[in-house]
Protein backbone atom coordinates (compact mmCIF):
# COMPACT_ATOMS: atom_id res chain seq x y z
CA UNK A 1 0.00 0.00 0.00
CA UNK A 2 1.42 3.77 -0.88
CA UNK A 3 1.57 6.41 1.29
CA UNK A 4 -1.08 7.89 -0.01
CA UNK A 5 -3.53 5.00 0.18
CA UNK A 6 -2.08 4.43 4.12
CA UNK A 7 -2.97 8.08 4.80
CA UNK A 8 -6.51 8.07 3.30
CA UNK A 9 -7.40 5.17 4.69
CA UNK A 10 -6.19 6.43 8.43
CA UNK A 11 -7.60 10.34 7.83
CA UNK A 12 -11.21 9.70 9.19
CA UNK A 13 -9.16 8.57 12.45
CA UNK A 14 -6.44 11.74 12.32
CA UNK A 15 -9.39 14.14 11.81
CA UNK A 16 -11.23 12.46 14.82
CA UNK A 17 -8.36 12.97 16.94
CA UNK A 18 -7.82 16.54 16.20
CA UNK A 19 -11.24 17.81 16.45
CA UNK A 20 -11.68 16.60 19.76
CA UNK A 21 -8.47 18.22 20.75
CA UNK A 22 -9.25 21.60 18.98
CA UNK A 23 -12.99 21.89 18.95
CA UNK A 24 -12.25 23.18 15.22
CA UNK A 25 -13.16 21.46 12.14
CA UNK A 26 -10.89 24.41 10.05
CA UNK A 27 -8.39 23.74 12.67
CA UNK A 28 -8.73 19.95 12.94
CA UNK A 29 -8.57 19.84 9.06
CA UNK A 30 -5.40 21.93 9.08
CA UNK A 31 -3.54 19.44 11.19
CA UNK A 32 -4.63 16.69 9.43
CA UNK A 33 -3.26 18.10 5.77
CA UNK A 34 0.31 19.56 7.87
CA UNK A 35 0.55 15.87 9.28
CA UNK A 36 0.16 14.94 5.46
CA UNK A 37 2.89 17.26 4.84
CA UNK A 38 5.34 15.53 7.26
CA UNK A 39 4.37 12.17 6.60
CA UNK A 40 5.27 12.60 2.61
CA UNK A 41 8.76 14.15 3.70
CA UNK A 42 9.56 11.55 5.97
CA UNK A 43 12.84 9.52 5.36
CA UNK A 44 12.20 6.44 6.73
CA UNK A 45 9.03 4.28 6.80
CA UNK A 46 7.63 3.93 10.45
CA UNK A 47 7.34 0.26 12.20
CA UNK A 48 3.41 1.31 12.95
CA UNK A 49 1.94 4.20 10.28
CA UNK A 50 -1.37 4.49 12.46
CA UNK A 51 0.36 4.95 15.92
CA UNK A 52 3.14 7.54 13.42
CA UNK A 53 0.33 9.67 12.12
CA UNK A 54 -1.70 10.06 15.69
CA UNK A 55 1.19 11.12 17.52
CA UNK A 56 1.89 13.38 14.48
CA UNK A 57 -1.55 14.94 14.29
CA UNK A 58 -1.72 15.06 18.63
CA UNK A 59 1.08 16.93 18.63
CA UNK A 60 0.41 19.45 15.77
CA UNK A 61 -3.18 19.93 17.43
CA UNK A 62 -1.68 20.74 21.20
CA UNK A 63 0.60 23.05 19.50
CA UNK A 64 -2.23 24.66 17.75
CA UNK A 65 -4.68 24.56 20.95
CA UNK A 66 -2.25 26.47 23.03
CA UNK A 67 -2.49 29.79 21.08
CA UNK A 68 -6.21 29.50 20.33
CA UNK A 69 -6.77 28.70 24.04
CA UNK A 70 -5.39 32.76 23.90
CA UNK A 71 -7.84 34.07 21.22
CA UNK A 72 -10.75 32.20 23.05
CA UNK A 73 -10.06 33.99 25.91
CA UNK A 74 -10.56 37.22 23.79
CA UNK A 75 -13.58 36.57 22.49
CA UNK A 76 -16.91 38.03 22.29
CA UNK A 77 -19.68 36.78 24.36
CA UNK A 78 -20.28 33.08 24.86
CA UNK A 79 -17.71 30.54 22.46
CA UNK A 80 -18.45 27.99 21.99
CA UNK A 81 -16.96 24.59 19.27
CA UNK A 82 -17.30 24.80 15.23
CA UNK A 83 -20.75 22.59 14.64
CA UNK A 84 -19.54 19.17 13.48
CA UNK A 85 -22.75 17.85 11.02
CA UNK A 86 -21.11 14.41 10.00
CA UNK A 87 -18.11 12.50 12.10
CA UNK A 88 -15.97 10.85 9.48
CA UNK A 89 -14.91 8.27 11.76
CA UNK A 90 -16.72 4.96 12.84
CA UNK A 91 -15.60 2.19 15.28
CA UNK A 92 -18.34 -0.24 16.39
CA UNK A 93 -16.47 -1.08 19.50
CA UNK A 94 -16.07 2.74 20.98
CA UNK A 95 -19.34 3.84 19.11
CA UNK A 96 -20.52 5.12 22.77
CA UNK A 97 -17.23 6.85 23.76
CA UNK A 98 -17.26 8.71 20.63
CA UNK A 99 -20.63 9.90 20.35
CA UNK A 100 -20.43 11.11 23.91
CA UNK A 101 -16.69 12.75 23.56
CA UNK A 102 -17.63 14.85 20.40
CA UNK A 103 -20.73 16.29 22.13
CA UNK A 104 -20.89 20.23 22.59
CA UNK A 105 -21.55 19.58 25.98
CA UNK A 106 -17.88 17.38 26.28
CA UNK A 107 -16.01 19.48 24.26
CA UNK A 108 -16.83 22.52 26.85
CA UNK A 109 -16.25 20.64 29.18
CA UNK A 110 -13.12 19.34 27.54
CA UNK A 111 -11.82 23.36 27.72
CA UNK A 112 -11.30 23.08 30.90
CA UNK A 113 -8.19 20.87 30.92
CA UNK A 114 -4.66 21.73 30.16
CA UNK A 115 -3.53 20.92 25.88
CA UNK A 116 -1.44 18.19 27.50
CA UNK A 117 -4.61 16.82 29.57
CA UNK A 118 -6.92 17.18 27.29
CA UNK A 119 -4.89 15.36 24.10
CA UNK A 120 -4.71 12.54 26.70
CA UNK A 121 -7.73 11.55 27.54
CA UNK A 122 -8.68 11.59 24.01
CA UNK A 123 -6.12 9.47 23.40
CA UNK A 124 -7.16 7.00 25.72
CA UNK A 125 -10.65 7.29 27.01
CA UNK A 126 -11.82 8.15 23.27
CA UNK A 127 -9.88 6.30 21.15
CA UNK A 128 -8.30 3.54 23.50
CA UNK A 129 -4.70 4.07 22.82
CA UNK A 130 -2.11 2.15 25.08
CA UNK A 131 -0.05 4.59 27.36
CA UNK A 132 3.17 3.50 25.49
CA UNK A 133 1.71 5.22 22.41
CA UNK A 134 0.28 7.99 24.11
CA UNK A 135 3.92 8.84 25.53
CA UNK A 136 5.38 9.14 21.92
CA UNK A 137 2.47 11.38 21.42
CA UNK A 138 3.21 13.70 23.75
CA UNK A 139 7.02 13.16 24.28
CA UNK A 140 6.39 12.25 28.13
CA UNK A 141 6.99 9.39 29.90
CA UNK A 142 4.10 6.95 30.42
CA UNK A 143 4.00 7.26 34.52
CA UNK A 144 3.34 11.15 33.62
CA UNK A 145 0.86 10.28 30.96
CA UNK A 146 -0.65 7.85 33.58
CA UNK A 147 -1.18 10.86 35.84
CA UNK A 148 -2.23 13.18 33.19
CA UNK A 149 -4.93 10.83 32.52
CA UNK A 150 -6.14 10.57 35.92
CA UNK A 151 -6.56 14.26 35.98
CA UNK A 152 -7.80 14.78 33.12
CA UNK A 153 -10.45 11.86 34.49
CA UNK A 154 -11.27 13.65 37.68
CA UNK A 155 -11.71 17.00 35.88
CA UNK A 156 -14.10 15.34 33.25
CA UNK A 157 -16.14 13.29 35.63
CA UNK A 158 -17.21 16.61 37.87
CA UNK A 159 -19.73 17.85 35.19
CA UNK A 160 -19.25 14.73 32.76
CA UNK A 161 -22.56 15.35 30.65
CA UNK A 162 -25.45 12.59 30.57
CA UNK A 163 -27.75 12.25 27.72
CA UNK A 164 -30.99 9.71 27.04
CA UNK A 165 -29.02 6.73 26.07
CA UNK A 166 -31.72 5.40 23.30
CA UNK A 167 -30.38 7.39 20.22
CA UNK A 168 -34.08 6.91 18.43
CA UNK A 169 -36.12 8.39 21.30
CA UNK A 170 -33.58 11.33 21.32
CA UNK A 171 -34.37 11.47 17.60
CA UNK A 172 -38.16 10.99 17.52
CA UNK A 173 -38.32 14.09 20.56
CA UNK A 174 -35.85 16.31 18.40
CA UNK A 175 -37.86 15.57 15.10
CA UNK A 176 -41.10 16.84 17.72
CA UNK A 177 -39.15 19.66 18.80
CA UNK A 178 -38.62 20.82 15.17
CA UNK A 179 -42.15 20.49 14.15
CA UNK A 180 -43.45 22.36 17.47
CA UNK A 181 -40.94 24.90 16.69
CA UNK A 182 -41.94 25.33 13.18
CA UNK A 183 -45.73 25.67 13.95
CA UNK A 184 -44.82 28.10 17.18
CA UNK A 185 -46.70 25.49 19.52
CA UNK A 186 -46.01 26.85 22.89
CA UNK A 187 -47.75 24.18 24.55
CA UNK A 188 -46.25 21.26 22.21
CA UNK A 189 -42.51 23.02 22.89
CA UNK A 190 -43.04 23.23 26.47
CA UNK A 191 -44.11 19.69 27.22
CA UNK A 192 -40.41 18.76 25.10
CA UNK A 193 -38.42 21.04 27.37
CA UNK A 194 -36.73 20.00 31.13
CA UNK A 195 -38.11 22.67 33.36
CA UNK A 196 -34.54 24.48 33.77
CA UNK A 197 -33.37 24.50 30.29
CA UNK A 198 -31.39 27.12 28.96
CA UNK A 199 -30.63 28.26 25.26
CA UNK A 200 -27.52 30.06 24.99
CA UNK A 201 -26.20 31.68 21.65
CA UNK A 202 -22.85 32.14 20.23
CA UNK A 203 -22.61 34.66 17.57
CA UNK A 204 -18.44 35.82 18.39
CA UNK A 205 -19.83 39.56 17.87
CA UNK A 206 -20.26 38.99 14.15
CA UNK A 207 -23.95 37.92 14.02
CA UNK A 208 -26.78 38.91 16.52
CA UNK A 209 -26.66 36.28 19.33
CA UNK A 210 -28.61 36.22 22.91
CA UNK A 211 -27.32 38.91 25.30
CA UNK A 212 -27.66 36.37 27.96
CA UNK A 213 -29.09 32.86 28.34
CA UNK A 214 -32.39 32.31 28.58
CA UNK A 215 -33.97 30.13 31.07
CA UNK A 216 -36.77 28.50 31.84
CA UNK A 217 -39.62 26.33 29.69
CA UNK A 218 -42.03 28.93 29.61
CA UNK A 219 -39.19 31.67 28.59
CA UNK A 220 -37.79 29.35 26.44
CA UNK A 221 -41.14 27.91 24.76
CA UNK A 222 -42.19 31.97 24.16
CA UNK A 223 -39.08 32.83 22.46
CA UNK A 224 -38.75 29.78 19.96
CA UNK A 225 -42.55 30.47 19.51
CA UNK A 226 -42.10 34.09 18.72
CA UNK A 227 -38.95 33.05 16.34
CA UNK A 228 -41.31 31.09 14.32
CA UNK A 229 -43.78 33.67 13.60
CA UNK A 230 -40.85 35.56 11.50
CA UNK A 231 -39.94 32.54 9.82
CA UNK A 232 -42.95 33.23 6.68
CA UNK A 233 -41.19 36.82 6.43
CA UNK A 234 -37.61 35.79 6.24
CA UNK A 235 -38.03 32.80 4.65
CA UNK A 236 -36.28 30.68 6.69
CA UNK A 237 -36.16 26.89 6.81
CA UNK A 238 -35.39 24.57 10.07
CA UNK A 239 -33.82 20.90 9.60
CA UNK A 240 -33.52 17.91 12.19
CA UNK A 241 -30.38 17.19 11.52
CA UNK A 242 -27.63 15.42 14.13
CA UNK A 243 -25.06 18.01 15.22
CA UNK A 244 -21.67 16.61 17.00
CA UNK A 245 -24.13 13.24 17.27
CA UNK A 246 -26.51 14.42 19.40
CA UNK A 247 -29.86 15.75 17.76
CA UNK A 248 -30.14 18.72 15.98
CA UNK A 249 -31.01 21.55 13.75
CA UNK A 250 -29.87 23.24 10.54
CA UNK A 251 -31.31 26.54 10.01
CA UNK A 252 -31.37 28.50 6.60
CA UNK A 253 -32.25 31.01 4.17
CA UNK A 254 -34.86 30.58 1.72
CA UNK A 255 -31.95 29.95 -1.21
CA UNK A 256 -30.62 27.08 1.65
CA UNK A 257 -27.72 28.91 2.67
CA UNK A 258 -26.50 28.09 6.20
CA UNK A 259 -28.08 30.48 9.02
CA UNK A 260 -27.05 28.59 12.11
CA UNK A 261 -27.01 25.55 13.82
CA UNK A 262 -28.67 24.39 17.11
CA UNK A 263 -27.38 21.15 19.17
CA UNK A 264 -29.75 19.97 22.12
CA UNK A 265 -29.07 17.77 24.81
CA UNK A 266 -31.57 15.38 25.83
CA UNK A 267 -32.05 14.14 28.90
CA UNK A 268 -35.24 12.25 30.60
CA UNK A 269 -37.07 12.77 27.57
CA UNK A 270 -36.92 16.23 27.98
CA UNK A 271 -34.28 18.63 26.12
CA UNK A 272 -32.03 20.59 28.67
CA UNK A 273 -29.84 22.80 27.11
CA UNK A 274 -30.17 24.47 23.59
CA UNK A 275 -26.79 25.73 21.88
CA UNK A 276 -27.20 28.49 18.99
CA UNK A 277 -24.09 28.27 16.65
CA UNK A 278 -24.23 31.63 14.42
CA UNK A 279 -21.02 33.06 14.10
CA UNK A 280 -20.41 32.82 10.42
CA UNK A 281 -16.48 32.37 10.96
CA UNK A 282 -17.54 28.78 12.25
CA UNK A 283 -19.98 27.57 9.60
CA UNK A 284 -18.28 28.08 6.86
CA UNK A 285 -17.31 24.62 6.58
CA UNK A 286 -20.98 23.48 6.11
CA UNK A 287 -21.16 25.67 2.67
CA UNK A 288 -22.42 28.81 1.47
CA UNK A 289 -23.33 31.03 4.18
CA UNK A 290 -26.59 33.33 4.81
CA UNK A 291 -26.55 36.96 4.96
CA UNK A 292 -27.42 36.66 8.91
CA UNK A 293 -27.86 40.71 9.60
CA UNK A 294 -29.75 41.19 5.96
CA UNK A 295 -32.09 38.60 7.66
CA UNK A 296 -31.98 40.29 10.84
CA UNK A 297 -32.61 43.49 9.49
CA UNK A 298 -35.87 41.81 7.51
CA UNK A 299 -37.04 40.13 10.42
CA UNK A 300 -36.96 43.38 12.60
CA UNK A 301 -39.39 45.30 10.00
CA UNK A 302 -41.75 42.34 9.43
CA UNK A 303 -42.06 42.60 13.17
CA UNK A 304 -42.63 46.78 13.18
CA UNK A 305 -45.15 46.24 10.11
CA UNK A 306 -47.28 44.17 12.22
CA UNK A 307 -47.30 46.55 15.37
Amino acid sequence: MSRTEEFTELRPLLFAIAYRILGSVSEAEDAVQETWLRYEGAATEPTSVKSYLSAVVTRISIDVLRSARVRREEYTGTWFPEPLLDDPYEDPERSAELADSVSMAALLLLERLSPLERAVFVLREVFGFDFAEIAAAVDRSEPACRQLAVRARRHMADGRPRFDADRREREELAARFVDAFREGDVDGLTELLAADVQVTGDGGGKAPAFARPVMGKEKVARLFAAFAGQLPSSGMILEAHEVNRQPGMVMRDADHRIVGVMALDVLDGHIQTVRAVINPDKLTHLGPLADVWALHEQTMRGRRSRS
